[in-house]
């Protein structure tokens, strides 16, 4: 902790001692004595679920089933609901390609599709208590929406923008809605974080794109971050800085993916803490 100390200068000014001073913050050393026993989490009742934009979102009516089991659960369970982008945010993205748009740019125009999805989500729960929040409003009051009834929906895309990150390979910005819901999990302390796709989980490879090897093709129902990176998968389900994310988590110590669009029961199972997908683990 800092304490108020006297300068020297005879004016009898204040400034705050702390350990920080003097420190650049970018010492390793230094930055490990930063490392909390116990961090403090808002809301550890919170369940997130990201909804996938172009797995569940742009199916239309076949999602009807998906907002029949949330309404019913929302009763049980402190939810926040999370949209993915989809076929739109792609196709906004390959024009952006075309036009040697740059990452962040591709950020800015990538997130309104998000957006999109969340304001349908919304209208879809309006009356059993659906109420799209701000991209970092309310967020401290999400247990006081749900104890109130209310059932709060808001985009997967982190605040990135022009400020995201250089990609790796090629230009599409690495930190997409899978990204946003998993940093949100992690800062507000929730406790489960859940992504519902069209898949039965983590494969070691596309299965759409495998066609009729899909059966063939090893499933992966619980496997730990370090082994998943070392594996080093050409393709993967969620997006792959949630690796890395999970590795050096604080608060999540899992995550699962789960086939939500066949399987809307799979969403109760897995609040319950069942495994009914893939678990990541750290």
């Amino acid at each position: 902790m800092g304490k108020l100390i006297k300068e020297d200068d005879n004016k009898g000014r204040l400034h705050i001692d702390t350990p920080l001073m003097g420190e650049s913050l970018v010492s390793k050393q230094f930055l490990k004595t930063t490392e909390s026993k116990d961090y403090f989490r808002m809301h550890p009742d919170i369940n997130i679920l990201k909804i996938g934009g172009q797995s569940i979102m742009d199916r239309g009516r076949a999602m009807l089933p998906i907002v029949d089991e949330l309404i019913k659960l929302k009763e049980e369970y402190k939810l926040l609901l999370m949209t993915g982008g989809g076929t739109r945010a792609r196709h906004v993205y390959n024009i952006g390609v075309d036009l040697g748009m740059p990452t962040g740019v591709l950020s800015k125009l990538g997130d309104k599709v998000s957006w999109q999805n969340a304001e349908m989500l919304s209208v879809l729960l309006a009356k059993h208590g659906g109420v799209k929040i701000g991209h970092g409003d309310h967020l401290e009051q999400l247990t006081m929406f749900c104890k109130e009834g209310y059932l709060p929906i808001t985009t997967g895309i982190p605040p990135y923008g022009f400020f995201e990150h250089p990609a790796e390979f090629g230009s599409i910005p690495p930190h997409r809605t899978d990204c946003g819901a998993f940093l949100l999990a992690e800062n507000i302390g929730a406790r489960s974080l859940i992504y519902l796709k069209d898949e039965k989980g983590l494969f070691e490879n596309d299965p759409k794109k495998a066609g009729k090897n899909a059966k063939d093709l090893k499933f992966y129902g619980k496997i730990s971050v370090d082994e998943l990176i070392e594996l080093d998968l050409d393709d993967l389900i969620i997006e792959r800085p949630i690796l890395t994310m999970l590795k050096h988590s604080k608060c999540l110590k899992e995550l699962q993916i789960i086939d939500a669009l066949n399987h809307p029961e799979f969403i109760r199972d897995a609040l319950d803490g069942k495994q009914v997908g893939t678990i990541i683990y750290k």
